[in-house]
């Protein structure tokens, strides 16, 4: 680690299907993206705080039959920090969109974890061809309601503006059973690797700062009122035991866009295609 930032040589050497990855510049970020397989492209966006390896289970059930795009976003694990600073939705997906091109791709099937599926709904909006399909796995699709959508914002934007904030968090994921406890109250079940990977990320101050610069730009207002113009299929994958993204915000999302189809998975919490990566694949119509 080197000024905060993970290092690939020193921090990625054991990183899961390190044989697929490798490093673009693309819309002015350095973007560590893993590809692989074969058939139609298929693009896979991790939500805020975490990085490829959330679909390390995934990936080998997908790459028998699609091409497998898995970037970490612009600041998170491996890939660099955008050069214009710029962290809202809109920003990143542009940014995907660089990236896509550059890689001469054009994905079939979109699909992202948490505030990934918000970025991957905003990137099928503006596509000038959009993805046939978009699978939310506990999409962040709507703002958050209640004192929660108030506070939220200028907390996170005091924390964006003092650097200590980033040092200070990642101090505290040193200790293990910390970072248990965060995953833990994301209602979901990791192996040990899993927590290794997540503790190894969120001790990186440059990693940390991102995510909170992220979440300081994060607005959903517009995506909300565009959603039902999405013309991509859109599927709704819902764990029940999800602590972050409340399960009942498809039931809100599928009243905007009535052509949603929602999966509800009993049991299973935020990172569901973590801890359940058979169910995940079937979404891709992969057994």
């Amino acid at each position: 680690m080197k000024h905060g930032r993970l290092i690939w040589e020193e921090d990625g050497r054991d990183w899961p299907h390190r044989e697929l990855s490798r490093f673009v510049h693309a819309g002015g970020t350095r973007w560590h993206v893993q590809i692989g397989g074969h058939g139609p492209a298929v693009l896979l966006v991790h939500g805020t705080g975490s990085a490829s390896h959330t679909w390390r289970h995934l990936l080998p059930r997908l790459l028998p039959h699609y091409t497998v795009i898995a970037p970490d976003l612009p600041g998170h694990g491996f890939s660099g920090p955008p050069q214009d600073g710029r962290y809202g939705l809109d920003d990143l997906a542009r940014g995907l969109g660089a990236l896509l091109a550059a890689l001469d791709l054009t994905p079939a099937i979109v699909a992202g974890n948490s505030a990934g599926a918000a970025i991957v709904a905003r990137l099928s909006l503006d596509a000038r061809t959009p993805p046939s399909r978009l699978i939310s796995f506990n999409g962040a699709l709507l703002p958050l309601s209640g004192v929660s959508g108030v506070l939220f914002p200028p907390l996170a934007k005091l924390a964006a503006l003092s650097p200590w904030v980033a040092f200070l968090f990642a101090r505290s994921a040193a200790e293990r059973r910390a970072v248990e406890r965060m995953v833990q109250g994301t209602g979901s079940t990791l192996d040990t690797t899993g927590v290794d990977l997540y503790q190894r990320l969120l001790r990186s101050p440059g990693h940390v700062e991102s995510v909170i610069r992220m979440m300081a730009h994060w607005r959903l207002e517009r995506l909300a009122a565009d959603l039902p113009g999405l013309n991509s299929a859109l599927a709704l994958v819902v764990g029940l035991a999800d602590r972050i993204v409340p399960p009942a915000t498809a039931d809100a999302i599928q009243r905007l866009l009535p052509s949603a189809v929602i999966e509800r998975l009993p049991g299973r919490g935020h990172l569901l295609h973590e801890e359940d990566p058979v169910a995940a694949a079937r979404c891709f119509d992969v057994q």
